[in-house]
């Protein structure tokens, strides 16, 4: 990927952040040639920089080179999640597979090659199911309360603590990463739902939710002393304090849609370049009335590059009269539609790719590379995905399987909310899908229930 040379405009912003924090001490940006203190972003990302900046030097080689250690060193998790999956005897052989597959993936792999948070949030998740894993396997899970030593209690104890404390350090890289404590919630909350197994229930919320809270006190703290309020997260929508966020606006893109390409017509243009009528997909318009009424409002908008409050309500009343009119479009086809989209897509957002393949005749005699390429990596996220799905079946009866395909579905249910529609949303489960695709290849002849044999 340093081949490449692919940059993305949230750089900076990490870049530029462990500059100060390393330099001046005040994790903040300069505006107008003051430093001010900033929320903007989580810390965890931007502290990794200064801390390799303060151990190596500030060459941006350094800095991919770590990231494609760290990226190694997830592919390792995987090999343990595959190998936790799979029968005893199938272990090693399983687990060496999901290296493999792991470490020749080139999705994940590629992400190291940019200043961007998506390596370590994969590496910090993929830890983190790891140790959820380890604890839904234990025979003990299922023992009633009562009956287990003081021991055994600690060590469970223990370990939900850890996994929620290894949560809350991922939740400092990337704010989503509590999805993970949610995915076990509700795994738990299938498994223990007899009234006899609430108090171990609420025992393992409670110390996950301790684990998440100690690892992100010290950032509310920061955040209550330096500007003035605790917040345990980053904005939403990366905001300084003060900044007028056109939600209407939003909730308008999110009743229609659901292209990464249109990301770059719309979202990222706003108050930076016309956005014009002509460039959106007739999915945003259900009549030539309406069609008539966005061109309006972005003529208005078009005029000062300035989306005002009242033009922004006028979006927000639009959004409204298209989700009244065909409320299952916006509250479920169009969420559906995403999440293919950044599933199914081929994964060439970091490439010098289009990443487009219709009229397919036209697009392989106007550049059979990229069209070459942009297949290529289709079919492979196809291979991926349909061996992940074998793999399941494989280890249907593993108790901890249940916590991969819910943290997998809650995350990407989530992300089909934000205002924006982007493949790399989901790169951080691709750990998860090859573990279970090294399941597929291990041709594992027994079931598994996720104990050991005698």
């Amino acid at each position: 990927m340093a081949h490449f040379s692919p940059y993305a405009g949230d750089t900076k912003f990490y870049e530029e952040l462990a500059r100060n924090w390393l330099d001046h001490g005040v994790y903040g940006l300069f505006v107008h040639g003051q430093l001010l203190p900033v929320d903007m972003r989580m810390p965890g990302y931007p502290a990794f920089l200064a801390a390799i900046y303060a151990v190596f030097g500030r060459a941006n080689r350094t800095i991919l080179i770590v990231q494609a250690v760290v990226d190694l060193a997830t592919c390792v998790l995987a090999s343990q999640i595959a190998a936790r999956l799979a029968p005893a005897s199938k272990r090693k052989l399983v687990g060496t597979i999901a290296l493999w597959l792991a470490a020749l993936c080139p999705f994940t792999a590629s992400y190291s090659g940019i200043v961007l948070t998506e390596v370590l949030a994969t590496f910090l998740t993929t830890l983190g199911l790891l140790v959820f894993v380890v604890v839904l396997s234990e025979p003990a899970m299922d023992s009633p309360l009562r009956s287990l030593d003081r021991k055994s209690l600690l060590s469970g104890v223990g370990w939900f603590l850890f996994g929620g404390a290894i949560v809350g350090v991922g939740t400092l890289v990337r704010p989503e990463a509590p999805l993970i404590v949610a995915a076990v919630g509700l795994v738990l909350v299938a498994r223990w739902r007899r009234r006899t197994e609430w108090s171990k229930l609420a025992l393992a919320v409670l110390w996950m939710a301790v684990g998440v809270l100690l690892a992100l006190t010290p950032w509310a703290a920061r955040n209550a002393r330096t500007m003035g309020r605790i917040e345990f997260l980053a904005p939403r929508y990366a905001e300084t304090q003060g900044d007028f966020i056109p939600r209407g606006f939003y909730e308008w893109t999110r009743t229609w849609m659901v292209q990464f390409g249109d990301v770059y017509l719309v979202p990222w243009k706003l108050d930076k370049a016309p956005i014009r009528v002509e460039t959106l997909p007739g999915s945003a318009f259900d009549s030539a009335e309406e069609r008539a009424r966005v061109e309006a409002l972005l003529n208005r908008y078009n005029s000062k590059l300035d989306m005002t409050p009242l033009l922004d309500r006028e979006f927000a009343l639009l959004a409204h009269d298209r989700t009244a009119r065909r409320p299952l479009r916006t509250y479920f086809f169009i969420p559906i539609s995403r999440a293919l989209m950044m599933w199914f897509t081929p994964r060439i957002e970091l490439l010098p790719y289009s990443g487009k393949l219709w009229p397919a005749g036209e697009k392989w005699r106007s550049n059979p590379t990229d069209f070459g390429v942009t297949l290529g990596y289709g079919i492979l996220n196809f291979i991926y995905l349909a061996l992940a799905i074998a793999g399941v079946w494989r280890c249907r009866r593993h108790p901890a399987l249940a916590l991969l395909i819910c943290f997998v579905v809650v995350r990407t249910a989530a992300l089909t909310q934000l205002q924006t529609v982007e493949p790399r949303y989901v790169v951080v489960c691709y750990p998860v899908i090859l573990a279970l695709g090294a399941l597929a290849w291990g041709r594992l002849a027994q079931p598994v229930t996720g104990k050991t044999p005698e």
